[in-house]
């Protein structure tokens, strides 16, 4: 029997209506500019819809001229609910958003059971929202994919670094990181210490995020350790908070939208 994971969020942090979910991710799409670099990697917030969606949008915009080649998603994101060590898989065949379903690879998920740090945990997926709110904006900018859906929960970079490594695949793979920054500091210290994480990213210095930087530190640090031994380049595309969007000054979440290609030949 297929095994659907059902949307859990739908509502809440994005529009369970499929033309108006459409609708609203067409709209922060058409704000965003897609750059002429071919990315292997983004990393994009994952709060509710009005909140980060406008960030989100301007990494997912970057994916739109190469739609076609892209084959397999890789998206890892943090757990917000149940702890656990290491990284963990779904039993799912697919899953399920207001925009159809996505199927899931799972001989590229079968292929990680020999590592130690991969588990297969189904209560780490059920209510997690890191991951479920990528989904409509891949299914918006992507033709046909297949997903490799990662919950990330305690982890070195190495152990995230040796699962992408496995995942890492072609130009027909991109790698999907989910991840929001500071969270509830006032609107000015927000800026202050979200710009340093931003420097950190895009300068692949992952030993310089700290555990309050960022709620996707684990998985974010493990793609910037391998992106580094790659030869990546990153690069900041949209850096603002809760209180530029949707929310009030006083306590802020902070978003960033990032990139991840090859070097331009000098």
């Amino acid at each position: 029997m297929k095994r659907v994971r059902q949307p859990a969020v739908a509502g809440m942090f994005y529009p369970a209506d499929p033309r108006e979910l459409r609708q609203m991710i067409r709209e922060f799409l058409a704000q965003a500019q897609p750059s002429e670099e071919v990315p292997k990697a983004i990393i994009a917030p994952h709060a509710g819809y009005i909140y980060s969606g406008p960030i989100a949008a301007t990494a997912y915009a970057q994916l739109l001229p190469v739609r076609e080649r892209i084959e397999r998603v890789v998206l890892l994101g943090p757990s917000h609910r149940v702890p656990f060590h290491g990284l963990a898989i779904s039993e799912a065949d697919s899953f399920l958003t207001p925009l159809g379903e996505v199927p899931l690879d799972r001989p590229a998920l079968q292929g990680l059971s020999d590592l130690p740090q991969v588990v297969s945990l189904e209560a780490a997926h059920a209510n997690e929202h890191s991951l479920e709110v990528q989904l409509p904006f891949l299914q918006t900018v992507l033709d046909d994919f297949r997903l490799v859906p990662l919950v990330v929960g305690e982890a070195s970079p190495a152990e995230v670094a040796e699962v992408l490594q496995r995942l890492w695949g072609g130009p027909e793979t991109l790698i999907v990181i989910s991840s929001d920054l500071s969270h509830y500091h006032d609107y000015l210290t927000a800026q202050q210490l979200d710009r340093a994480t931003s420097e950190a990213i895009v300068t692949l210095h992952p030993e310089a995020i700290g555990y309050e930087d960022a709620c996707g530190r684990v998985p974010v640090t493990g793609l910037l350790d391998l992106a580094r031994r790659k030869g990546l380049e990153g690069e900041l595309l949209d850096l603002r908070n809760s209180g530029d969007t949707a929310g009030d000054k006083r306590q802020v979440v902070g978003y960033g939208a990032y990139v991840f290609h090859a070097k331009q030949a000098a």
